[in-house]
């Protein structure tokens, strides 16, 4: 993905966005009839009360005032519960939520399309046809509502839960692992060890690599007749006196430019290139449930099991071609995704046997799934046993965790 497919598709998934396109749509409506108003016959129009729709209108306006305030206290409250109850990491995937998106962008066009109504027909700006046409399209709007409404309903039963954070925290992780699975090095060939000549490129910025725009780097790569390759993957902590590229020339300040522009810097981690995200943010959602105020092994058990399914689809690697030849990436490091995952678990449940029984099972399955994930696994498992035996009190526990660990 380049750098502006990626900002767009971040601009578009702001909170703000859906509900400016339905406004528009919704004051374009309004219009709509006062235009097209001679391609309606006369009689239909005659046959339609003069005050139908000056009511309904009215009854929209009020109506989708007061539910477009509800909605938004809703959201509020959910966002709020998402941030207590599951990590303020997972609060930007909740209110991305594209449902939530539409059915407020529904209330405010609906909204505005009849404010726009009524003053239009106060000034007499549509006529009969005008009017009959406006009744035929307030009729298509009340059945949007409707529709909206009941999908409204059915979504706030689940909106900000911690069960619906986490498959919406899963979800994101799958996508960016399973985007570097088919791609491990984006696009590029696997990075060697750092060569002693050539050239580093520091960016002045402060903050995360969100992107890496690989397409760019091969283009000014092309350009400046280099070779490149990355030491920096997306969710590493930049600042001016860290390498983030080398290149096989001293380049000037003209050539610099493209290169520097294919890295976006920003405050937050973000999850689409960096897969470790998503897997630190699930286990802060198991940590957190293993607090003293929240005490909630079950959703421990449940990341676990899901984690399973993550690291299954990073397996599935298909990388035959190498569209950025003269661009080199480091892949993912085995050991880094396990220890992003496995370790704070381990750590936060020692004194909790049912979450370490789950713990060494989910390893053993790893183990088995794929060679890759074996001397891991087991390395995972060796410290999840001595933090276990540091805590827990009964030697029977113990004991069951010693023969799983074994095994």
């Amino acid at each position: 993905m380049s750098k502006w497919q990626w900002l767009i598709r971040r601009f578009t998934r702001r909170l703000w966005f859906r509900p400016a396109l339905f406004a528009l749509a919704g004051l374009f409506t309004a219009l709509f009839s006062v235009f097209f108003s001679p391609a309606l016959p006369l009689d239909f129009a005659e046959s339609i009360g003069a005050d139908a729709v000056d009511n309904i209108l009215n009854i929209l306006a009020s109506s989708m005032l007061a539910v477009t305030t509800f909605s938004l206290s809703t959201m509020v409250t959910a966002y709020g519960a998402a941030t207590t109850n599951v990590t303020p990491r997972a609060t930007t995937l909740v209110v991305e939520d594209t449902t939530t998106q539409n059915v407020l962008a529904t209330f405010i066009g609906t909204f505005l399309f009849s404010l726009v109504g009524i003053v239009a027909l106060s000034t007499g700006a549509y006529g009969e046809e005008g009017r009959a046409i406006l009744f035929l399209v307030t009729l298509g709007v009340i059945a949007i509502i409707i529709v909206t409404m009941l999908r409204w309903i059915d979504h706030l039963s689940r909106l900000g839960r911690v069960g619906d954070t986490i498959d919406r925290v899963e979800k994101a992780a799958m996508e960016a692992l399973q985007a570097r699975a088919k791609r491990p090095f984006l696009g590029g060939q696997e990075a060697q060890s750092q060569p002693d000549s050539g050239w580093c490129l520091q960016l002045e910025a402060i903050g995360y690599l969100q992107h890496l725009d690989a397409g760019a780097l091969q283009k000014a790569a092309e350009t400046a007749d280099v070779h490149v390759q990355v030491l920096t993957l997306p969710g590493t902590y930049i600042h001016p006196t860290r390498d983030v590229l080398w290149v096989s020339r001293v380049l000037d300040e003209e050539e610099v430019k493209p290169f520097r522009s294919a890295f976006t810097v920003g405050l937050r981690r973000s999850f689409e290139q960096d897969p470790r995200f998503g897997l630190s943010v699930l286990s802060e959602i198991a940590s957190r449930a293993l607090s003293p105020a929240v005490n909630d092994p079950g959703t421990v058990v449940d990341v676990l099991g899901r984690s399973v399914r993550l690291f299954h689809a990073y397996l599935q690697e298909d990388e035959s071609e190498v569209p950025h030849p003269r661009l080199s990436v480091p892949g993912l490091n085995t050991s880094d995704l396990f220890e992003d995952f496995f370790a704070p678990i381990a750590r936060d449940g020692a004194g909790l046997v049912e979450v370490h029984i789950r713990l060494q099972k989910t390893l053993h399955i790893l183990r088995d799934l794929s060679p890759q994930f074996a001397e891991e696994a087991r390395r995972q498992s060796r410290k999840a046993l001595v933090r276990a035996e540091a805590t827990l009190q009964i030697e029977d526990d113990k004991t069951r965790l010693r023969r799983l660990a074994q095994e």
